[in-house]
This record gives structure tokens, sequence and C-alpha cells, in this order.
């Protein structure tokens, strides 16, 4: 293990993070400390070696002046050659290892703590707190938050330590001169916290405001981006600039505030700086002349005086920097550290899938509202069995498919595989078990290779060919090139896989499927985006992907699902008819209904809601 190894960049955190400031920052940094506390040490160390350069010099000017120059160092040339030490090693020494404890062994690592800790906090949170967001501002508050809480933290280690060990020595060196010349420097630095006192509080809550809207600005440019395609289709370029000028107008409004309170605090505080050198270098001049000090006195206390003028510019631009700073930490902390409100049960155990039999019994779920939603949803899918679901919008085929995976609770009842209520076993396990395909296919702008291994994170690449032979997605793969020049399973697909079409990017979703090889399957509208011709092309693959799987199938296209074992109608929210497609035909009931109506296999929505 390498020094910069000391601190795991990638530690859990096995607690929730707490939602005020101090709590969270010790969440964050547990497990930093073996280097946090040597980091501070150097740099405490590196502040007092300033006041004894100081004191040093004085110290050789009153030696010089002492005597005569043709023995000067004959008299004092241990105590110079230790100067020459202290200068030349001691002191590079100190604040060498003070740099690099704070740059190779603090800074790189402790980002990446904190980052690690709360975007896996943030993966943690359920469908909705990201239904209720924009992408962009999510992941622009998570690095918001690592950033600025590494930069508070290297600013307190790097220059605050320093600044107080410097101003603490200032004062036991100028006390030492004269008593009367340390209480005027007690002074100044009591007016100087009370000015740091008045300004940083709203440096703190204006900086808020800025990352805020700096947030919502990125926020608004990701969702115009993500949704380029329809913009360009709707014309509506100058509608997207608007929104996003009304968010950039802002986010300038608050810099603008920000920038006033920093404006202000920085001329008030050049005004005092410049009155320590002043005071402090006056002050040893008179008591010079009333013989209490001596002349290298006078050059310690101006240069202690000059250190701590230069030293006021930096340590409160970095104060600043600093309350910026945890105003965009508590920022941060508002949108992601809400509680997770939907667990794993305490103590759940993995689901264990042995025959795959799912069971809703008496199920309801309206998302907390009085209606909508499912509601007596009694259902027993034997293993192995394939079962479709038809119904017209709204009538809960979506959401019987949501409870099933357990994005949301179920209000009333319970549904269980092979006798195991899903919201008693993990979450992570419930949804191993489970295979699916949608009409949205999720494709991540990565390599063919890294979509298909989706579904099996260890496949071998023997494997993924074989997944996408099944498929019928090899063949197109091997002719896939990318703008980098990448080919075949290496070429990057685009944001969403936009580059393929419809067709092919089913393709890769069931060889996604099929080397997951998950027991119990759900095919939600997989092939409505699709024509007729191409769904037709990969129907056969699709029967590869079903074979010895429970199957939950949902489609609008109702010829997709008359090979079914069994076709569940669904209208508003309840089970109105249940059988094969001919014994539902033969009733004359709705689903007869469905397909009598339907255009080219599908359901007319519109029509059937109408009713």
């Amino acid at each position: 293990m390498t020094l910069s190894d000391l601190i795991d960049p990638f530690s859990r955190a096995h607690t929730p993070p707490p939602r005020t400031l101090g709590r969270f920052t010790l969440w964050a940094l547990r497990g930093a400390w073996p280097v946090l506390l040597p980091a501070a040490l150097f740099s405490v160390l590196g502040g007092v070696t300033e006041v004894l350069t100081a004191k040093l010099l004085g110290d050789v000017i009153d030696r010089a002046l002492s005597g005569s120059p043709a023995t000067i160092f004959a008299e004092h040339g241990l105590f110079l050659l230790l100067c020459l030490g202290f200068f030349m090693l001691l002191r590079p020494a100190i604040l060498g290892l003070s740099a690099y404890t704070q740059s190779v062994m603090m800074q790189p690592n402790v980002f990446n703590l904190i980052l690690s800790r709360v975007h896996r906090y943030t993966l943690g949170h359920s469908v909705t707190f990201f239904d209720n967001d924009f992408a962009g501002r999510i992941s622009q508050k998570e690095m918001q938050t690592a950033r600025a809480l590494n930069d508070v933290i290297s600013e307190v280690v790097q220059a605050m330590l320093f600044a107080l060990a410097s101003v603490i020595g200032s004062v036991w060196l100028v006390g030492s001169v004269d008593w009367r010349i340390a209480i005027g420097l007690v002074l100044w630095i009591i007016a100087y916290g009370l000015l740091i006192r008045v300004f940083m509080p709203k440096i703190r809550v204006r900086s808020q405001a800025r990352a805020a809207a700096r947030a919502m600005v990125t926020g608004q440019l990701v969702d115009t981006v993500t949704n380029i395609k329809t913009v360009k289709l709707f014309a509506h370029d100058d509608f997207e600039d608007q929104a996003a000028l009304g968010a950039m107008s802002t986010y300038r409004d608050r810099f603008i505030a920000f920038g006033h309170v920093a404006a202000t605090f920085r001329f008030w505080l050049m005004s005092l700086a410049g009155t320590l050198p002043v005071v402090m270098i006056g002050s040893a001049l008179f008591f010079w002349s009333q013989g209490f000090v001596s002349a290298g006195d006078i050059a310690a206390t101006g240069a202690v005086a000059l250190r701590l003028s230069q030293m006021t510019g930096w340590v409160s631009f970095t104060l600043m920097g600093i309350y910026a700073n945890v105003g965009e930490i508590e920022d941060g902390i508002r949108t992601i550290t809400p509680a997770h409100t939907l667990l794993d049960a305490p103590g759940a155990a993995p689901l264990e899938v042995t025959a795959g039999r799912i069971e809703f019994r008496e199920v309801g779920f309206a998302y907390g509202r009085e209606s909508g939603g499912v509601e007596h949803i009694a259902l027993d899918i034997k293993p192995g069995e394939k079962v479709g679901v038809v119904g017209a919008s709204g009538a809960g085929k979506s959401t019987m498919v949501a409870l099933l995976l357990r994005l949301y609770d179920a209000e009333k009842g319970g549904i269980f595989i092979d006798g195991q209520n899903v919201s008693e076993v993990t979450q992570e396990s419930l949804r191993r078990q489970i295979g699916m395909v949608t009409q949205e296919t999720a494709m991540f702008n990565r390599s063919a290779l890294d979509n298909i291994r989706y579904g099996r994170p260890g496949a071998s690449m023997d494997d993924v060919i074989a997944a996408a032979k099944k498929a019928e997605a090899h063949e197109f793969i091997l002719t896939l090139r990318d703008h980098m020049g990448r080919e075949g399973y290496d070429a990057h697909l685009g944001e969403r896989g936009v580059k393929l079409s419809g067709g092919q990017r089913q393709r890769i979703a069931l060889a996604r499927a099929i080397l997951k090889d998950a027991p119990i399957l759900v095919l939600d509208e997989a092939t409505s985006a699709l024509d007729s011709e191409v769904e037709a092309s990969i129907q056969s693959a699709l029967e590869r992907v079903m074979e010895g799987k429970t199957v939950l199938a949902i489609a609008h296209r109702l010829s997709t699902l008359s090979e079914m074992d069994r076709i569940i109608v669904l209208d508003r929210g309840h089970i109105a008819e249940q059988g094969t497609h001919d014994a539902l035909l033969a009733e004359g009931g709705l689903y007869a209904r469905y397909w009598n109506r339907q255009s080219g296999g599908f359901v007319n929505p519109e029509e059937e809601a109408a009713e």
C-alpha cells in the first residue's frame, strides 16, 4: 500500500446521509481521518515556520548590530548555521510534506470518497424521485456537493489551519517584543473577526441561491439536448432558446447579487488590512525610540505585520470560497438526501426462484390517490405460463408491471413469487430474477458489447455473441461503425441508442434479456414501436427469449398475444376478462370488441376510453 492509498476512496457509508451540514460532513468523511489529521498537522507546522522566519530575521539583525562586521561569523557561526539549516532544509521539508499530504494523499481521495457515497445513495432513491426532477440537475447536485465539500476540507486544512497557526504564533512573537503591540494586534484580529461575522452569512446565503440557479440552467440545457430530436421536429429552437435564456437570466441575477456582497466585503477588508502594518510598525518604531525594543524587534514586527496584511487578503478570499461552498453543500444536501421511500424490509432475504410462479393477491394501488391504478387484482400465473395483458391506456397494465418489479409498494394485498412476498425480499435480488424488454428500449451511450453485457456483466464474449445471434442481432452489429472509427461490438450506439433503428434497438434489448436469462420475463409493449414487417422478423427471436420462462407480456397489438397461454383483459384497473384468445373471442366481450375494432392489430385506446 502506498501513501496515496491510506484512504479507500470508494468505501461505503453504512448509514443514510444526515441532513445537517456538520453531521453530513462527518458522514461523508468517515474513513478519511488517517490522512486528514497528518495533513492538518503539517499545515499547522507550516504556519509556525512562517512565524519562526520573522523571529529568526529579527535575531539575525540584533546579533549583527551587537558586534562588528569582522567578528559576526566567528561569534555567531553556529546560530547562522542553524538558520541556514532551517531555511534550506527544515522549512522546505515541512512545506513540501504539507503539499504532498494535501495534493496526493488527501484531495483526490476525499473527492471520490464523497462523490461515491453521494452517488450510491442517490441511486437508492425510488423511480419517483428521478421522475420529479431534471436528470441533469440531479447529476449536477452530486458533483456540486462532492466538489464543494472537498474544497471546504482542502481550504480548511491548507489555508485556515495554516493561517490560524500563523496568527497565534504572531501574537506570541509580538507579545515577546512588547505586550502593548500585542494588544494592538489582538484588537485588529477582533475587528477582522467582526467583519467576517457580518459578511460571511450573506455570502453563504447568496452562494446557495447562485448554486440553485446554476443547477437549473444545467437541468434546462440537458433536458433540451436529451430531447433534441423533438425540438427539431417541432421547430422549437427559439422556444428552447428562450427557456434557456430565462434560466440563465435568473442565474445572472443571482451571480450579480453575490458579486455585490463580495465586492463590498473586499473593499472593507483591504481597508482594514492596510491599517495593520501602519499600526504595528509605527508602534514598534515608537517603542524603539523609547528604548523598549531593539532594531531586530522592529524587523520581526514589520515582517509579521506585512505577512499578516498579505495573508488577510487570501485568507478572506479563502473564507469567501468556503462559505460559498457551504451554501452549495447545503443546497445539494436538500436535493440529494431526502429519505429513501422504497426500502428493503428489515432482514430481507434474497429472492429464490425455484419455479417461477407469480401471484397477485387482491392487489390495489392508486399512486396515493382515491382512484386510478389497479384494484382487486387477483391473478395466479403458473410456472412457465405465458400470460398476455391487454387493455386501453390507463387500464393499469404498466402499474401491474411496476408493482411486480417493486418500483412501488402495493397499497393493498401483495405480490408473491414462489410464495415469497416481493416486499419482503431484497429489491436487487427481485430485479435480477426478472428480465424485461420495453417499448422505449434503454440504451447507454456505450459499445454494443457493453449494452448487451448489461444483462450479465461478467459474461464472456462467446456468451454475448451467442445471445446476439439468438436475438438476430449479430449480423447487423458486425456492420456498425461509430464516429471514432470503432466497429462491430466495440462501436458506440449514441445516447439512448439513437444511431440504431427501432428494430435494431429491440434486437439489442432482446440479446440483453437472453444473456440475463432470468426465470421471469416481462415484455412491456416490446414490439409496438415497430412496423409489422420488422415485428415479424424478430418474432422468432421473441419466442426464443420466452422459452422455459414465466412470461407476462403487455401489448396493444393483439396479434402478438394470440399465442399466449392466457390473456388478461384489464378495464379501469380491474380484471374484466381472462382466457385464451379463442375463448375470449367466443365470449364476445371486451376483448372481442378490441379485436374487431383494431386497425392493424392495435387496441384503439381513445375509442375504448370514451365508452
